[in-house]
């Protein structure tokens, strides 16, 4: 006989039913563990102690605020520059260079970071831009990011992080090459600034950014947390907006294999994945 569900688990499930509305992530029995801390803000803020109470507030019809503020304390931002180092050093390297040979004659590239969180995923590709300002003279690159959480979004549009943030994958050269530092903390240079922009948006609703399709859409760290039939709808999407011979980039350890039809790996090349059918990664393959 099966075991009577108590008021904390209803309410539990409550708040994961809220977060996969409001995300599409799902709150596995495995993340249950962090709610209460993740929460313990919010709890402090309106005196309480639980999260029966806190759903007991959220059922009030002016609780609009209070619920996106519990999914915003819900959400994994965790991002650093440069994250997954051997991933990254492919754009440079490989994966940029054979965009700019396919798009000599636009001499324009749109990159798309979606779940871009605080902001240092999209700066860091800017860096790349930058470091290698001559061979990109006389290019437009375009770099948006987007994210489910409001908050996260303004801080990166901010563009200024701690002395810990700064640290965490950047080595001290670039730091004083595109940062400068300021009574409020690390203030990223104009000259990065200016290739990105950042809007707020949910990977699975709404319209897609405005520059669509992508040659490049980043997408790391954030199809792991939905469940198999969100992670189909979201290829789909992605699929959507990434060129017929652009290139789907996910987080070390994710793949496309047994996911979904619309991408295919880009053999030899960890991490980096094309839309199906394409034939635009040859010369990748022929260089692998």
């Amino acid at each position: 006989m099966s075991q009577p569900v108590t008021a904390s688990e209803a309410s539990h499930q409550i708040i994961a039913d809220l977060l996969e509305a409001r995300t599409g992530q799902h709150l596995t029995e495995s993340r249950r563990w962090r709610v209460n801390s993740a929460l313990a803000g919010i709890f402090r803020t309106h005196g309480i102690s639980n999260v029966d109470q806190l759903v007991c507030l959220l059922d009030h019809p002016q609780a609009g605020d209070l619920a996106q503020d519990v999914v915003e304390a819900l959400l994994n931002n965790e991002t650093y520059f440069f994250r997954d180092k051997p991933t990254f050093d492919q754009l440079p390297g490989e994966i940029l260079p054979e965009l700019a040979e396919r798009r000599r004659n636009v001499r324009r590239l749109s990159i798309w970071s979606a779940g871009c969180s605080t902001g240092q995923e999209a700066y860091s590709l800017a860096m790349l831009f930058a470091e290698q300002a001559g061979r990109w003279d006389g290019w437009t690159i375009d770099i948006v990011g987007t994210d489910v959480s409001h908050r996260a979004v303004a801080a990166a549009r901010s563009g200024s992080y701690s002395q810990f943030e700064v640290q965490r994958g950047l080595g001290v050269t670039q730091m004083l090459r595109h940062f400068e530092e300021t009574p409020q903390g690390w203030q990223v240079n104009e000259n990065v600034r200016r290739m990105v922009r950042f809007n707020q948006g949910n990977l699975l609703s709404g319209a897609l950014p405005s520059r669509v399709p992508f040659d490049l859409v980043l997408c790391r760290n954030v199809l792991l947390y939905f469940d198999r039939t969100t992670r189909t709808e979201a290829f789909d999407r992605l699929a959507g907006a990434v060129m017929p011979d652009g290139f789907l980039m996910l987080g070390a350890g994710e793949t496309v294999v047994g996911q979904t039809g619309r991408f295919a790996p880009t053999q030899h090349r960890a991490s980096f994945f094309e839309p199906a059918g394409a034939s635009g990664s040859r010369s990748l393959r022929k260089s692998a």
